[in-house]
């Protein structure tokens, strides 16, 4: 594919409408085609041998993919991007490219929850010793670095939860010895936080969410800087991942209005969240960008803004008024994921971690779809009456 002609646009909303995009390269029509395809024919036995050319296999890139990867490469300011099938092969694929056995892998406590059981079963089962850490931890974890510590795996906010992480300083001390940070930024994307920018080496990101943003395509993003990217290349292509041309081209074109709907999102997000601070049923509101929240400094240094993602805490309530108030909801809808048009709702449990915070009542996680505030607020009041047993 030939690089995009445009000019280097500042505005978010500009490059997402041209990112990944060369009409010159395909008869000029606006968007790049779909391409089916496992077999790619060579025109002779030379460059068979070779394999001298753009295309060799379906797995390894196609004019969609390609596209989609060049998108994302502008927005992430990578060296490398690889599609994967989705967020959690996002996750595993560095981690399996940068591991090994004997290897010591340092990971927020705060990590979705598929991370932690790939990192407990798999990794643990490779003979990597796994260790989870304070996610508020910051420079600080300068005292668990070992001296076979290859991986610092970030989350920022956390799931759940919604700790800021401090990046630039846990990169700055994971880089003094030698490991390789990773983050994984699908709350954010890199519409409001660039993880290359800020010492990360390998930024990944479930495309599932934000990107496609329909509910309907499962798809995982993995961006590196020049330091990791033949790691990411080597990983992706000896675990034979790849995506269809059909999911990589809906991705593409959802992303066209990523920015957009982000700003919708967000905005009735924290106008929700305000609110829900001042209702006497919460005891507390899990959003970076309340001032409220412990991580509140952090998050306005870094980011350039929040998602459609936080927690309440339902005050003195235990699982029958978590169930009361979930099963009231009528706009929101039950069901895990998140980043689509659609507001969802489900609880949290957080039994597994490691550093332990006791919160003053049932924790619930609310992901803010496009839908109007006035229509969300008032399903939420409902729900919070009903808690009321």
């Amino acid at each position: 594919m030939t690089s995009n002609k445009h000019s280097n646009p500042s505005g978010i909303n500009t490059k997402l409408a041209h990112c990944g995009n060369n009409p010159a390269d395909y008869f000029g029509f606006v968007n790049p085609p779909v391409v089916h395809a496992s077999t790619v024919l060579f025109p002779d036995a030379k460059t068979l041998k070779s394999e001298n050319q753009r295309y060799t296999y379906g797995t390894h890139g196609t004019p969609t993919t390609d596209a989609l990867c060049e998108a994302i490469n502008m927005l992430e300011g990578a060296e490398k991007t690889v599609l994967v099938p989705s967020g959690l092969a996002a996750i595993t694929v560095p981690l399996l490219g940068v591991l090994a056995q004997g290897d010591h892998a340092l990971i927020a406590d705060s990590v979705y929850g598929p991370t932690r059981r790939f990192a407990n079963n798999m990794l643990r089962k490779m003979g990597v010793e796994v260790e989870y850490y304070d996610p508020t931890i910051g420079r600080a974890i300068e005292t668990l670095m070992k001296p076979n510590t290859k991986v610092v795996f970030t989350e920022s906010p956390g799931s759940n939860t919604f700790e800021i992480q401090d990046i630039p300083a846990i990169s700055s001390v994971a880089h003094a010895h030698g490991a390789v940070v990773l983050m994984d930024n699908t709350w954010a994307t890199p519409v409001n936080f660039k993880p290359l920018d800020h010492g990360v080496d390998i930024s990944i990101t479930a495309g599932t969410k934000y990107p496609a943003g329909h509910s309907d395509i499962l798809i995982g993003f993995i961006s590196a800087n020049e330091r990791t990217k033949r790691i990411v290349e080597d990983a992706h292509m000896f675990l034979g991942m790849s995506v269809s041309g059909d999911d990589a081209y809906n991705t593409l074109r959802s992303m066209r209005t990523m920015g957009i709907r982000l700003a919708h999102q967000s905005k009735t997000a924290l106008a929700l969240a305000q609110w829900l601070e001042t209702m006497p049923q919460v005891a507390e509101v899990l959003y970076p960008a309340l001032p409220s929240h412990k991580g509140h400094e952090i998050w306005k240094r870094d980011f350039k803004g929040a998602s459609s993602l936080f927690s309440i805490v339902l005050k003195g309530g235990g699982e029958k008024q978590a169930h009361a108030f979930l099963n009231a909801l009528k706009i929101f809808k039950l069901g895990y994921s998140w980043g689509g048009y659609e507001s969802l709702a489900v609880e949290v449990h957080l039994e597994d971690r490691v550093f332990k915070h006791q919160y003053l009542g049932s924790l619930l996680r609310l992901q803010i779809g496009i839908e109007d505030f006035d229509d969300l607020k008032a399903d939420l009041e409902q729900a919070l009456i009903a808690t009321k047993l």
